[in-house]
Formats: C-alpha cells, structure tokens, sequence
C-alpha cells in the first residue's frame, strides 16, 4: 500500500487561496460546532472493506447532535489528491479527509490542514512512533492516524526446509546462513533473496537499523546523514545482501515484487505484510504450488534487534477550510477511537496505537506483523521532503551502490549533496 508523497510545487497553487483566507486553522470562527452537515472523504477502502466502522462513527456523532447530515465520498488512491488540491482552491472543502502517512506532509508544510488537540482523541499518548511522526509538524498535530500496515519478512517454507532449516531465523547471522545455503543449492540465477535495488523503504531500515538517519534536524535546519558512519554501515550491509542473494535485474524498484515472488524464482523477500499472501494467490502464483508454503517471520537486523521498519497506513486530517472543524474532530475520534481500532484490526490491518497493537501479540494470526510494527521508523518531516522524494534521490544512490557504478562512500556523499539542496525549502 505505497502511497507517495505529493510534492509542494504540486499543490502551491491551491495553496494561494488558502494563505488567503489566514490559514491559522482551528479557531472559534471555524470551529462549527453547531454545524448542521458535516462531509467526509475516505478512500474506497473504507467503502469496500469496513463500510460497518463508518455507520458506527456516524451514529454516534448523530446521537449527541440531532439532525446532523453526514455525506460521505469515496476516492481510488490514484485520483484522491488531484480532486482534493481542486476543491481546497474553493470554499467547498470537505471537513474530513483521509490521506495517505506519507502524503501529510506536503499539505502541513503549505497550511492545508487546520491543527488539532491530541488530548481530544482516543490513545494518542500511544500513537505508533511512526504514525504519530507523519501529523507532526513544528510541534503541531494536523492529524490523526487511522490505521497502519507493516512489513515483514517472508520466505518459502519448503526451499528452507530443503536445506535443513525447519524454522524462521530468529537472528540476522542465521537468517543469512540459511540464505547461504539456498543460495548454493539453487544456483546463480536464483534469487534467495529477492531485494529490489531501488527499495528505498527495505535499504533505510538497515540505516535505522544501524544507528543512521537520511537526515537529522538541529536548531529547525535539516541535514542529511547518509555519509555518516552508521548510515554507511547500514548501506553496507545492504549492498552485501544485493550482491550476495539478489540476481535479478537491478535498476528495478519494488512495485511488482509479489508478481516476481509468486514466479517462484526467488526463496524469500522483504516487504509490506500483504505481499506474501498476494504472491501465493493463484493469479500471481506462476508455479500453482506456493499455496501453504509461504511464512511470515520478524526480520532481525543485523544490529542483533529487530529491524526498524517503516510504517505504512492512513491519517485523517481536517482541511483548514472546513466549517466545521469541532465536529469534524469529533467524527474522526469516534471512528478511529478505542471501538473503531477494534473494528479495524478484526479486518486484518494493524492499530494506530501501542496498546491496542500488544493485543495482536498473543495472537499467532497477527504476533509477526504486530511484533515487527513495534519498531519503526518515518520519513524526515523536513519542509523539503517532498522534493527529496519528487527527485527519487535515494533510489538513484541505491541503483548505483547495487549496481556498482558507485562506491557506498561516494553515491551516500553525492545523495547528501543533493538532500540537501532541498529539504529545507518550502
């Protein structure tokens, strides 16, 4: 579920009309509270998955304002932000919007989304590490997140299991061990680890891993820290698992490598919890026998830890130009409080917060995801990011390191040059 980052040039001109009308977000002339209708925009997850979690949040907002309208409107992925930047640019503005964590930013940086009080919602002291980075900007909350999805390691069972090893590695050295010996029983054109180059989400959990950072921030100026002695480490480490496991083709990303996987080529892969199932389906499973023999375990980190992954998932934010900001934060605790998280995790996806996500533990259906969820890391919340990730910086460094035409040194040095050009420009 990647969902990435619209850059700020891409939503400056909406931004014009905001600035306009003050921009400051959350104060008594917006707060709305005895609006009388109140619109929300969720993606078509909602609609098709948990439409039950809605009626619910509904219904209890309902019960305590009589005669409140709800309109609801579901957007794909793909068109969600396109429809949004043009209807901030009015004064038609929904009062409720989901976004994906890692397109937040953008909007905070510009003042599209009006600040909010964490107090006022469900469990956010225990909002996920990650998650609660992705509404953060300048010490202000301007969201609250809704759900969140891991990622895992997952390999076949049965190519492990042919080389005498019957269990997941519980750490890195027997991890790559076992990988060393598929490796040789499998020959050169087999992948034991499939580990696209350009996977800039799977390389930087080696840096996180390793004590490293893309970028660090000291006295409101961001720096990047690729070059750094940990950062390097890291870098090198995934270099060694590029040039000793993966032999596919490596300028690739990561978009298709549950169809790469369910080819059957491959003996493992790092990635978003979803993927092993997706490859085993019978649409994506080229083999028609990886059915059963896929299993998900913790990635270890070669740290002697589990490794810090990146958290994926949802935030809902209330636009700057709603009318109804009081009601709207309302609407959004009663759908991602104590009662929505419950609801929720029962259709598979992983808490907003640190309590509910210790529950998911005891369970052997969801301990690896809940388990690698506890560690993790979020992007830079750098006014530039967006521009960091609008230039794929880092996947350019990462396809030189793995394809060689670059030392780890010299592709970390140029990519930090390049960082930080632009992470602190708005």
């Amino acid at each position: 579920m990647k969902r990435k980052l619209i850059s700020a040039i891409g939503i400056a001109g909406m931004m014009v009309s905001i600035a306009a009308c003050g921009g400051g977000g959350g104060g008594s002339d917006k707060g709305g509270a005895d609006a009388k209708e109140l619109t929300v925009w969720l993606t078509v997850d909602a609609q098709n998955n948990w439409p039950q979690l809605v009626k619910a949040a509904d219904a209890a907002v309902k019960k305590k304002h009589p005669g409140l309208k709800i309109n609801h409107e579901y957007y794909g992925w793909p068109d969600k932000n396109a429809k949004l930047d043009a209807v901030l640019a009015t004064d038609k503005a929904p009062d409720v919007v989901e976004m994906g964590n890692t397109e937040m930013l953008g909007y905070m940086v510009k003042g599209a989304f009006a600040p909010l009080d964490p107090a006022k919602f469900d469990n956010s002291d225990a909002w996920l590490d990650g998650l609660k980075a992705s509404v953060t900007y300048e010490d202000k909350t301007y969201g609250v997140p809704y759900y969140a999805g891991g990622r895992v390691a997952n390999w076949r069972g049965d190519i492990a299991a042919s080389v005498g090893v019957k269990t997941p590695p519980k750490t890195y050295k027997e991890l790559t061990a076992a990988l060393d010996k598929i490796q040789k029983k499998e020959g050169g054109k087999f992948n034991a680890w499939y580990q696209p180059t350009r996977d800039w989400y799977a390389a930087m959990s080696f840096v996180y891993d390793a004590g490293g950072a893309i970028a660090t921030e000291s006295g409101g100026q961001w720096k990047a820290s690729l070059s750094s002695p940990e950062s390097l480490k890291g870098l090198g480490e995934f270099k060694k698992v590029v040039d000793s496991y993966m032999h596919g083709d490596k300028t690739k990303d990561e978009s298709d490598r549950y169809i790469v996987y369910g080819q059957g080529k491959s003996a493992m892969i790092f990635a978003a919890a979803w993927e092993g199932a997706t490859a085993e389906d019978p649409k994506n499973d080229k083999t028609g026998k990886l059915k059963g023999k896929l299993e998900n375990f913790v990635m270890p980190g070669p740290s002697g830890k589990n490794m810090p992954v990146f958290l994926g998932g949802s935030d809902l934010a209330v636009p700057v130009k709603s009318d109804a900001q009081d009601l709207a934060a309302e609407w959004i605790n009663a759908y991602t409080g104590s009662s929505g998280q419950k609801g929720l995790m029962a259709k598979g996806n992983l808490p907003n917060n640190k309590t509910d996500l210790a529950t998911l533990k005891n369970d052997p259906a969801t301990a690896v995801p809940a388990t690698a969820a506890e560690s993790n890391w979020f992007v830079p919340m750098a006014p530039g990011w967006g521009q960091v990730e609008k230039a794929q910086i880092l996947q350019t460094m990462l396809q030189s390191i793995g394809t060689g035409k670059k030392s780890v040194e010299a592709a970390a040095k140029d990519a930090d040059a390049a960082i930080d050009k632009v992470i602190n420009t708005k």
